[in-house]
C-alpha cells in the first residue's frame, strides 16, 4: 500500500519480506535444486540478511541506466511500483562489493541471452548444475 501510494518503504517495512526471501532461498537449497528469487535487495545489510538466512546465494544484479530503466518501468502497469519511485530505489542501491558472489547482466540484453549467461555462470566443470540459491 504504501509504495502504490508511492511512499518507499523503511527498514522496518522490509524485515519480515527480507526474512521470507530469507526463508525461502533457504528452503530452496535444502533439497539440492537451488531456487531463484526476484527482489530488489537495494542495500548491503538486504544482502547480508538474506546470506545469513540461506547460506550460498548468488546474486544476478540486473544492471541499466537510469532512462532504460525509466521507459521499462513507464511501459509496465504495476500496482506496487509507480513510475515515480524508480528515482528512490536508484538512489537507495548500493552496488554490490567483491565479497558479496555475483553477476552483473546488462538489461540491453535479450531474455534469452540473460537467461544463458546465468545458465553458464550457474554451471559447473562437468556440465552439472551447482546447487545454490540465487536472488
Amino acid at each position: 500500500q504504501k509504495m502504490g501510494s508511492g511512499i518507499p518503504l523503511d527498514d522496518a517495512d522490509r524485515h519480515p519480506w527480507l526474512a521470507e526471501i530469507g526463508r525461502t532461498l533457504r528452503d530452496g537449497a535444502g533439497d539440492g535444486s537451488g531456487i531463484i528469487v526476484a527482489c530488489s535487495a537495494l542495500k548491503r545489510r538486504y544482502r547480508d540478511q538474506l546470506r545469513a538466512a540461506a547460506g550460498e546465494v548468488l546474486f544476478l544484479h540486473l544492471t541499466g541506466s537510469a532512462e532504460t530503466l525509466t521507459s521499462r518501468v513507464a511501459g509496465r502497469q504495476h500496482e506496487f511500483m509507480p513510475a515515480a519511485m524508480l528515482t528512490s530505489q536508484l538512489a537507495a542501491l548500493e552496488p554490490l562489493e567483491s565479497d558479496e558472489p555475483h553477476i552483473l547482466l546488462d538489461i540491453r540484453e535479450s531474455p534469452a541471452t540473460l537467461v544463458e549467461q546465468v545458465r553458464l555462470a550457474l554451471t559447473n566443470d562437468g556440465g552439472t548444475t551447482a546447487s545454490r540459491s540465487v536472488a
